[in-house]
Formats: C-alpha cells, structure tokens, sequence
C-alpha cells in the first residue's frame, strides 16, 4: 500500500499537528497552507485574508497501520464542525475547518464520516466542515513546524485560553 497523504484545515495549524503526530502509522505531520490562490503564502499573508488558504495540516501515513477512517476521527475531535466562520477565537478564512480529499476513495470516505457526524446528533447545528479537492500545499515557515514540542507552555496557554480544549472536553470526554 505505502505510504499515503491526507490533508485537514482545522483553524489554528499549532493545534492540529499533537492529536496526529502521537499516533501509531503517522509518519510526518506538517504545517501549511493550502485551498488558495497565492504560491508560497507566507503567514502574513495568509492572516492578512487575501490568498484564499486555509490553515492546515498534511500527513504523510501508512494506511496498513492507520486507516483514512481513523484520521478522520482523530479530526472531527479536534474542531467544533458546526463553526463557519473561524475555529473558537481565530476567525476567519484561513481558520475554516475542511476536509482536502486525494482521491475519490478519500472523498467517498470523508462525505461518509460528516454524513455519520450530522446523523449522530451530537451536535444540535449543521456540520459546517468542507470537502474539498486538495490543491498544493505549501509548508509554513519553520516556527510553526511541531510548535507544540518547540513551545510546550506557549502552545498550552494557546491550546486552553483559544477553547478548543474545553470544548473538546464537553463533546468528546477526556
């Protein structure tokens, strides 16, 4: 099989790379962006609302050890779904949740598991995530690769004070 890509934008990249890299089959996690316009974006610009990219994650895994299925559970419990302007204080554009496919069999996958998610009614608004067609992804600058072991108090004073933790707490458990 080898190894395989798949692409998330869930809001604030810093928080989306722990959940994925402390897995089994996860061969790299990196931060970027993707789904816009501009070539090579730097931050900045991306912030700045003018490129179309979303902030996101690419990893690079092996589908024999973690499936496609298991990463999108990993996702759905790292971001309010629900949300479409933004994830928890960071709004905007660049922080909307969605699901970049690879294939037809990962989109086919990704529909199912958001379809699954609605149905499931453990939450009382639409799902607002994206499937898209994944489109280049462009590494983010260095500081923002595994910010998470470079600034562990910083990225948990982010992780908490953002409320992401808190609502995962409330919806997923511990």
């Amino acid at each position: 099989m080898g190894e395989k890509l798949a692409t998330f934008a869930g809001g604030c990249f810093w928080c989306m790379v722990k959940p994925f890299d402390e897995q089994p089959g996860i061969i790299s996690v990196v931060s970027g962006y993707t789904g816009g316009h501009k070539e090579n974006p730097s931050y900045e610009e991306v912030c700045s609302e003018t490129t179309g990219h979303f902030e996101a994650v690419q990893i690079t895994y092996d589908p024999a050890i973690f499936s496609y299925e298991k990463l999108l559970d990993v996702f759905w419990q790292q971001i309010d779904p629900t949300d479409a302007g933004g994830q928890f204080y960071d709004r905007g554009q660049s922080y909307k949740t969605a699901i970049f496919y690879h294939d037809e069999e990962q989109k086919q996958k990704a529909e199912k598991s958001k379809l699954s998610l609605e149905e499931s009614g453990r939450f009382n608004q639409p799902i607002a995530t994206q499937i898209l067609s994944a489109t280049p992804f462009y590494p983010a600058e260095d500081y923002h690769q595994q910010f998470y072991r470079k600034n562990p108090q910083r990225y948990e004073r982010y992780h908490e004070g953002s409320g992401r933790a808190a609502f995962n707490k409330k919806y997923w458990g511990e």
